[in-house]
């Protein structure tokens, strides 16, 4: 039986990681295997930083992959916390009663969902503006060395 608030918070928590993919599909799940890539490029970037400052193109090419992954697991953990009981134990739980207490909403749900809008708003916001900001910096740089 799968149960929907731990699915929640393993999305917010593992999900980076692919842990929520293993514990609904099991370890046959591509996407669990693939989900590590993005988060490791991500950490890497966000060593560079630390190494070689924040000049390094590659850095903020790298940084934002950790950041978008994180953003997508919150975004995960609030659709698993939203979906109906019904769909969630068709989906999930097929040989089990439509209304299995698996699937119902939980308060631990419910704060779940909350923290991972929170947080998954914040770093995906955090990330956007990084990039963003890193971009732009490129181009007035490279346009001052175009016109001198």
């Amino acid at each position: 039986m799968k149960n929907k608030t731990r699915a929640t918070w393993l999305a917010f928590f593992g999900g980076p990681l692919g842990l929520h993919r293993f514990y609904l599909y099991g370890f046959a799940d591509m996407p669990a295997w693939l989900l590590p890539i993005p988060t490791a490029l991500g950490l890497y970037g966000v060593e560079r930083v630390q190494q070689l400052g924040q000049d390094d193109t590659l850095s903020w090419l790298l940084i934002p992959l950790l950041g978008f992954t994180i953003a997508g697991c919150a975004l995960n953990a609030i659709i698993y916390g939203l979906t109906p009981i019904e769909k969630w134990n068709a989906k999930f739980n097929p040989q089990a009663d439509a209304l299995a207490t698996p699937g119902q909403t939980h308060w631990g749900t419910v704060i779940g969902i909350a923290i991972a809008l929170l947080i998954g708003t914040a770093v995906l916001m955090s990330s956007l503006a990084f990039s963003f900001q890193r971009y732009f910096e490129y181009q007035i740089e490279a346009a001052r060395l175009i016109s001198q």
